[in-house]
């Protein structure tokens, strides 16, 4: 298995911007033995709940396990992005019309593809990172997902931090030309709209006028070409046979919101790991993470964002929300992602499991930009306004906050 949020492009070479000074720690170091240590992710949790007959997962016929699978692990089928460039292991039965199915959560995701002997799916472990799984698509009384190592030949690189985590890429066209080589990059919200979602359908009712997505990536009549705008779908019923897939949509705000959430699950996982092994660099590291955490380099939407599936909805309605009712899950989507520029990653398990220095650096240069105590430019783009919003939702929402977050003012 090569992954499950991934476009590395298969048979030719990459361009792929490097993690700034991403040290290297070794997954089998003792302070962290990714491959031998026991997890506690969900999906572990689902495999001892099916060995224990506690959850019985239903087959289908058309997607075999795929709906039982988001049903038992609390995954949205509103959350449907669909990929075709033909770059995982499952590349062969990959293509425009017979595109990859992805579905997540905040720390699930899972891939289908139509035809395929296996589900892949990563699953976020508050202690080791994001944890790779297959499950065979032939129907059994107590089915059974296995973990896999493979997909750490693309998913443990400088792209993602140098720890096991989510990759998303973006390509531009690729003719037939044996002398040209697949051109593509690593993909998250400091990206520009315009270089992003080369390879996947993109579906909304208001989407950007240009990106790489819904063109031919694959076989196109000249390389690099890119589109001077892209296609418009509302949904993708003209390009696939749809009811193949349990949506006709890839939504973009769904695709905007995995953008952040890849390479913010990959920080957070990257400054775990560097406290256990006893890092000297845990603050310029939570630096990293904070500055990514508050969207300081956010690429701006270019006109209002609006997708088909209903997903934006599902995102927003999970809260946590303070006494006013805002959450760091509103979404803006007219010039910028979240309403409140703070990532709801800060809710998940992997950050309140981080090590006690690791979370406090994080907590510690979180609250010198929140406060203004940071006079730097770099922040300018964080208003006042939004700082104190910010602070105050997570007051009320963010349990064990530390006690100079409650100061009465900034």
């Amino acid at each position: 298995m090569c992954a499950v949020l991934t476009s590395i492009l298969a048979g030719g070479m990459y361009l792929a911007a490097q993690a700034p000074d991403a040290s290297q720690v070794s997954i089998n170091h003792p302070a962290i033995e990714y491959s031998t240590r026991s997890t506690t992710d969900a999906v572990a949790q689902l495999n001892k709940k099916i060995q224990d007959g506690q959850v019985k997962l239903a087959f289908d016929d058309r997607v075999g396990y795929l709906r039982g699978v988001l049903n038992a692990l609390n995954v949205p089928t509103e959350s449907q992005m669909l990929v075709y460039s033909p770059t995982s292991a499952q590349a062969e039965q990959i293509s425009e019309t017979s595109p990859r199915a992805l579905y997540f959560n905040d720390t699930i995701a899972v891939g289908w593809v139509k035809g395929a002997e296996q589900l892949e799916l990563t699953a976020l472990d508050p202690q080791q990172g994001n944890v790779f799984w297959t499950l065979d698509q032939t129907p059994q009384e107590r089915p059974q997902f296995t973990r896999s190592t493979r997909c750490l030949e693309c998913h443990l690189s400088d792209s993602t931090n140098r720890v096991p985590g989510l990759l998303v890429m973006s390509m531009l066209p690729l003719s037939d030309n044996q002398n040209e080589y697949a051109q593509g990059w690593p993909v998250d919200h400091r990206t520009p709209i315009e270089d992003r979602w080369g390879g996947w359908y993109v579906t909304g009712t208001e989407v950007p006028a240009r990106h790489l997505g819904n063109v031919q990536v694959y076989h196109a009549p000249k390389s690099y070409v890119r589109a001077s705008t892209a296609p418009v779908l509302n949904s993708v019923s003209a390009k696939i046979n749809a009811a193949s897939y349990l949506t006709p949509y890839s939504d973009v705000v769904a695709l905007l919101v995995l953008n952040h959430q890849a390479e913010m699950t990959d920080l957070v996982t990257r400054i775990g790991w560097e406290a256990r092994v006893g890092s000297p660099r845990i603050r310029e590291i939570a630096a990293e993470v904070v500055d990514y955490m508050l969207f300081v380099d956010e690429a701006n939407l270019p006109g209002g964002v609006k997708g088909s599936s209903g997903f934006a909805e599902a995102f927003s309605a999970k809260g946590p929300r303070d006494s006013k009712g805002r959450s760091l899950r509103d979404l803006d989507l007219a010039h910028h992602l979240l309403r409140y520029p703070c990532s709801y990653m800060i809710y998940s398990e992997a950050f309140d499991a981080l090590p006690a220095n690791a979370r406090d650096a994080v907590y510690s240069r979180l609250w010198e930009i929140l406060s203004g105590n940071d006079k730097d430019q770099r922040y300018a783009r964080l208003s006042a306004a939004d700082r104190t919003a910010i602070v105050e939702i997570l007051r009320e929402t963010k349990k064990n906050l530390p006690s100079y977050f409650q100061t009465a003012s900034r």
